[in-house]
């Protein structure tokens, strides 16, 4: 919708830059964004088709061309043929492809244009009436306007919505009156004037840029340093596509403490004209307009008019500053506007005025004032700078229980923005006037500016031309859906007539009894059909994935925010989300455990929830005298949100006269969701059905933590006899429903001199919520994956499963394991700080071997650790890298890269024996066609594409006479969930093993005729009366582990893989990007090529995410603005995801070749999980940046750096003269573990 909004807006096709930015607010990072990008490419100016005269002509004969933006005939068309012609671009030429029967070429043909009646006609006033007596109003002029604020003081103003939104729809606030202004013409002026600008409050923020940059384009340059500033400053702010709603007055007049204008406006000298319903015009100095916490120099009578911005005098300069989460799309942590007037005096320059305006300091934009008066008369000087520093640092103070924390991150960034501001105007003098200011080369790359290049792509891979589909790169086989929106899911499917909503009722108590329930008022809400409690479930209350030690609906206890307490159904889901709010809950509060080392202190673990595992002896090793050294550590780990696209969601209804019980819904385990609803309802589990035909994403947080909503929603269902649907909000979902486990490692390791691993003590904790679910198993894999590829031959591992009062985390990619790797990662870097020597070195030197015996007994085999490692140090020119960015570090004082290379090995199995099995049903019909189903559920990730392809090339036809139609309890029993990396090898053989039966069966009668077609083979056999059903079965063999003795084979095979990657950090502000990835992933032979290589670049960008940007925060002791028990980043506004302008600027794949794998199907490895933890090597490459930078001020070798490596952590990390007031070089800031 992004792209096509961008094709139909532009007047020629768009460059790449366009394209990457009208892209930047969609989130959906499971792609890896890059083939997007590409497929995206081909309209970046190498195809003038859409604008061209054979693409759409009008019927009068004018030979004028039907502009596709306008609808109307124009002149932006070339009178060109339909070949493809490249207009200059500096890029390949990207021809239109398409693996269907429309050739992309045409696209313009097949489009209708935008009515052409609607663009020409006329506006009307508006007046219309929505719930709860609310009024809008669509005024024409600004006496209307007036005259409505005059019989309605409290009216809301409102243009884009982009900020009443939000208010009405997630703080719950109600505006008896709107008023739209977006049609009033004078508060859309934008007037250029002789001294400045003028800009009506309705004007939209894009608007804004456009009229600014013909400022810039137009004038002279020191004129325009406002006008610069305010463009930088806006593109970052929000995403085009609320650029092209919001409005100027909007952001001004919510006065947010974080807005990223507000500054520039109070810096940059602007003047708001504020009007009275009388027409009386006033004038306000920005810097005087904000006057509290969202509070505004406004009385109930007036609105804002127009802002004035005037133009810059010569040698006046306005420069923008804003750090956040991420880059693009995502609100100010701090930003700051700065101005300063200066005046020459021979060759020094003397300060005339100044102006420094910091948001995200204080409740409102905030003027260093005491700085502003020390700087006036002052020479523009170094020995000023300092003394300016000194200033500031007790001019902006943030208290320490500040909202949003940081407080230390915050404080330094104060400094560095002001540092960055005397840099950027230092050099802009110099390189005017050749005065120098005794600034060295090595500072000016602090203030260059950031531009990001169009990222490319390279994919390397083997693609064999047997003759079968196997291993070729077949598209996704509802890949025209998906991109057309027609896939349906779960929410997508028609409500029955007699249809109710729910809405659950949770828990806002981290740890409470429950004294008393009220719903009087519920039941006064219109469309209201009942409220159900744990007293209404008909069977058992209690469930849970592995024990039993949770309950659908709390009946005395709660025992975390969220909780499940009871179910509201209506008419409608808002009537139902009422009247859900209306429920009255009495609480005794309780004592609360709030993360891992309140646990750690009370004792609180779950119950037989403690693993141990040793090989050889740990102590003897470390007193024997043998180590060189011994080191001892702890590795803090955050949890991930799953932010899959689609929420979870369920439609379940009864049939039969209640006798039956069908639902679809979004989960990886259909099974689970059978055995919840058929427990809580006490029907046996052959009367119920549980479908599901895809999901838009599950991660494994759709394994387990999906079906106790299902089970929610039986029960009303199930009493009321009429169907139900529940769909979590996205808020909700976050909050409810589990995340990847934060972790808690404590290792010590002994080394010999060379960097040989001889021993290894270690601890490990993860935060398993207030149940059970997966975390146990989740554990284990942690455990066995605590070696990553290393010979160790001394190891002793305790882990254990903490009890906390937070919503029970659950399975995620990876389920354990990169926590584990990224542990072991962070000791390794350890040992080589310690030694000197390159972490690349001591991986090396360490690395397992073709039969070595891991530390729970499996013996290693078809071990391509160094293979993967030899190709990637070759492909990444390891060495020359490595002495590129040393080089680059020498000549940077503020900007630092770094390089790492980190391996993998994933072991591939569900760790718990009985969960490796898998079955499918295989049916031929009469015309040759497929009807296939299996226990795999089909989630984005090519599963149904891949098993279509093993039976196309077992039955020797081709993949689109294959079909798969959904996944069905009734059709394939007790399936094992869609996890684990191993659906492919599992219902994969499942299905070759039923295709292998019809084959038999249909062999005798192939034998006796030669037939042309399938079809005719198929009509023959039914003829003769042939089965052409068959049920396939697949049990991975010789696996199985034995906690007592802590021996076995748990894995059926391991994937290697291995990356490199280099970055670039901002040690100022903790700002940074991937200039390069480059992935070799062992994966056998490729079922799909194609699908495997987007499996690998989505995971290393949600294994980026992990890693380096989303960071989850609890209200726990290290978050205390936040309210006990909650979660904080309950949302994209406050939880940060890698977009498209965070992928590598170079990435590329390659999956290793000639390297078969006997112990899967087609010899094909699994894909899912294993690439994910190779993002670590993002993580690690921005420590060795920070390390380069720490050196410049003395702090050199081994430091922590938590994960996620947010902004704020290194920053803080980098440890220099801007951090030193607030914190020491040792500082680590807070975390939710």
């Amino acid at each position: 919708m992004s792209m096509y909004a961008l094709l139909r807006s532009s007047k020629e096709p768009p460059s790449h830059e366009q394209i990457e930015e009208s892209l930047a607010g969609n989130l959906c990072r499971c792609t890896g964004y890059r083939p997007i990008l590409d497929a995206f490419r081909i309209f970046a100016k190498t195809d003038n088709t859409l604008y061209s005269y054979n693409a759409s002509t009008n019927t009068s004969g004018d030979a004028k061309v039907i502009c596709p933006s306008t609808g109307k005939p124009c002149d932006c068309g070339e009178r060109v043929g339909n070949d493809s012609k490249d207009i200059g671009t500096s890029h390949p030429v990207y021809k239109p492809l398409s693996f269907s029967e429309v050739d992309g070429s045409f696209y313009g043909n097949r489009e209708l244009i935008f009515p052409p009646e609607l663009l020409s006609r006329k506006p009307h006033p508006l007046y219309l009436t929505g719930p709860r007596g609310m009024s809008w109003f669509r005024p024409l002029n600004l006496q209307d306007v007036l005259d409505l604020k005059s019989r309605f003081p409290d009216a809301k103003l409102v243009i884009g919505n982009t900020e009443v939104g939000i208010e009405t729809r997630f703080k719950s606030i109600h505006y008896q009156v709107l008023i739209a202004a977006t049609h009033v013409p004078e508060l859309n002026i934008l007037r250029v004037k002789e001294d400045g600008l003028e800009i009506g409050a309705s004007v939209t923020l894009t608007e804004l840029v456009d009229t600014l940059k013909q400022c810039i384009a137009q004038r002279d340059a020191h004129e325009t340093s406002a006008c610069s500033s305010f463009v930088e400053q806006l593109r970052w702010f929000a995403g085009i596509q609320i650029r092209n709603f919001a409005s100027v007055g909007g952001n001004i007049c919510t006065a947010s403490p974080i807005s990223d204008l507000n500054p520039l406006w109070m810096a940059a000298r602007a003047q708001f004209n504020i009007i009275d319903c009388k027409g009386s015009v006033r004038t306000v100095f920005a810097r005087e307009f904000f006057k509290g916490y969202r509070k505004v120099d406004l009385r109930h009578d007036e609105i804002l008019l127009s802002v004035f911005l005037p133009f810059t005098r010569q040698g006046e300069y306005v420069k923008e500053f804003k750090q956040a989460h991420r880059r693009d799309d995502d609100i100010a942590l701090v930003n700051a506007g700065m101005r300063v007037f200066l005046e020459q005096k021979d060759d020094a320059w003397s300060i005339v005025d100044a102006s420094l305006v910091y948001g995200g300091v204080a409740p409102v934009s905030l003027s260093a004032v005491k700085t502003e008066v020390f700087l006036k008369g002052k020479p523009w000087t170094l020995q000023t700078l300092q003394g300016a520093l000194q200033v500031l640092q007790h001019d902006i103070i943030i208290a320490e229980n500040a909202p949003g924390g940081m407080v230390e991150f915050r404080q330094s960034l104060t400094r560095s923005f002001f540092f960055k501001f005397f840099l950027c105007i230092s050099y802009n003098i110099q390189q005017k006037t050749q005065v120098l200011l005794g600034l060295p080369n090595s500072y000016k790359s602090a203030v260059d500016p950031y531009k990001r290049p169009s990222s490319k792509g390279v994919q390397s891979y083997e693609c064999p031309l047997n003759g079968t589909a196997v291993g070729l790169p077949v598209v996704h086989l509802s890949a025209k859906l998906q991109v057309t929106g027609e896939a349906e899911y779960a929410d997508d499917i028609p409500m029955p007539s007699n249809g109710l909503h729910a809405a659950l009722v949770l828990s806002k108590k981290p740890h409470a009894r429950i004294h008393s329930l009220d719903d009087s008022a519920a039941k006064a809400v219109p469309g209201f059909q009942g409220f159900f409690t744990a007293k209404d479930v008909p069977g058992g209350n209690d469930i849970g994935p592995t024990v039993n030690d949770e309950e659908l609906f709390a009946s005395e206890l709660v025992t975390c925010v969220g909780q499940v307490i009871g179910i509201v159904v209506a008419d409608t889901y808002e009537n139902a989300k009422i009247a859900s709010k209306m429920i009255q809950v009495e609480y005794e509060e309780l004592p609360a455990v709030l993360c891992i080392r309140d646990a750690l202190r009370a004792g609180s673990f779950h119950p037989n929830s403690e693993r141990f595992l040793q090989e050889g002896d740990v102590d003897k090793c470390f007193s024997s005298g043998i180590c060189y050294k011994i080191i001892d550590g702890e590795v803090q780990i955050g949890g991930q949100e799953h932010f899959y696209l689609e929420p979870n969601s369920t439609l379940i209804w009864t049939a039969d006269g209640g006798n039956e019980v069908h639902m679809i819904s979004s989960t990886q385990a259909p099974q689970k969701h059978q055995k919840y609803v058929s427990h809580v309802l006490g029907l046996p589990m052959n009367k119920v059905v549980c479908k599901t035909k895809r999901l838009g994403g599950g991660f494994g947080g759709k394994e387990t933590r999906s079906a106790f909503i299902a089970a929610a929603a039986a029960v009303p269902c199930y009493l009321l006899r009429r169907p139900i649907r529940i769909t979590l909000d996205r808020d909700i979902d976050m909050m409810i429903t589990g995340q990847r486990h934060a972790f808690l490692g404590k290792y010590k390791v002994g080394f010999s001199q060379e960097g040989k691993i001889l021993a290894l003590d270690l601890e490990i904790y993860n935060n398993g919520g207030n149940s059970l679910d997966l975390s146990f198993s989740v554990l284990e894999r942690a455990i066995f994956h605590s070696d990553n590829v290393y010979e160790i031959q001394n190891v002793r591992i305790k882990g254990n499963v903490c009890f906390t009062n937070l919503p029970s985390h659950t399975a995620f990619r990876g389920f354990g394991g990169p926590q584990g790797m990224l542990i072991t990662e962070n000791w390794i870097e350890h040992i080589a700080r310690v030694l000197g020597k390159r972490p690349e070195e001591i991986r090396e030197f360490n690395f397992q071997k073709e039969g070595y015996v891991l530390h729970y007994g499996q013996k290693l085999e078809q071990c391509r650790l160094q293979q993967v490692f030899n190709e990637l140090k070759e492909s990444c020119d390891f060495d020359t890298s490595r002495k590129e960015v040393d080089k680059f570090n020498s000549l940077n004082r503020w900007k630092k890269r770094g390089v790492a290379m980190v391996p993998t090995k994933f072991g591939i199995s569900f760790t718990t024996k009985f969960m490796n099995q898998a079955g499918a049903l295989v049916q031929v019909y009469t015309d040759g066609t497929v009807l296939l189903t299996h226990g795999g559920v089909e989630m984005g990730q090519g599963l149904h594409t891949k098993v279509a392809q093993i039976a196309a090339s077992a039955l020797g036809i081709p993949v689109n006479s294959i079909f798969i139609s959904e996944t069905s309890t009734d059709k394939v029993p007790n399936a094992s969930p869609t996890a684990a990396s191993a659906s492919s090898d599992m219902y994969g053989a499942a299905v070759l093993d039923a295709c292998e039966q019809i084959k038999s069966r249909m062999a005798p009668v192939a034998a006796k005729n030669r037939h042309t077609s399938f079809s005719e083979l198929a009509q023959a056999c039914h003829m003769e009366r042939i089965d052409l059903s068959a049920h396939g079965f697949h049990a991975t063999p010789d696996i199985g582990f034995d906690w007592r003795c802590g021996k076995g084979k748990p894995f059926n095979y391991f994937t290697f893989g291995a990356a490199f990657a280099e970055v670039e950090v901002d040690t100022l502000t903790g700002d940074f990007h991937l200039r390069e990835v480059d992935i070799v992933m062992d994966l056998g032979n490729s079922l799909n090529p194609a699908i495997d290589i987007g499996q690998v670049e989505g995971a290393f960008i949600q294994g980026l995410g992990w890693c380096v940007l989303e960071e989850v925060k609890w209200g726990d002791p290290a978050h205390q603005y936040v309210r006990p028990g909650h979660l904080f980043t309950q949302g994209p506004g406050t939880y940060k995801l890698p977009t498209v302008n965070d992928i590598p600027l170079k990435f590329k794949v390659s999956l290793l070749k000639g390297a078969p794998n006997q112990r899967a199907i087609h010899s094909s490895k699994a894909v899912g999980e294993p690439p994910l933890f190779l993002a670590s090597a993002a993580f690690f490459a921005i420590k060795d940046a920070i390390l380069a930078a720490r050196k410049e001020t003395g702090h050199e070798g081994w430091f922590v750096l938590d994960s996620p490596a947010t902004p704020e952590r290194i920053r803080m990390a980098c440890a220099d003269e801007f951090t030193q007031p607030f914190a020491d070089s040792k500082f680590r800031p807070k975390l939710s573990v």
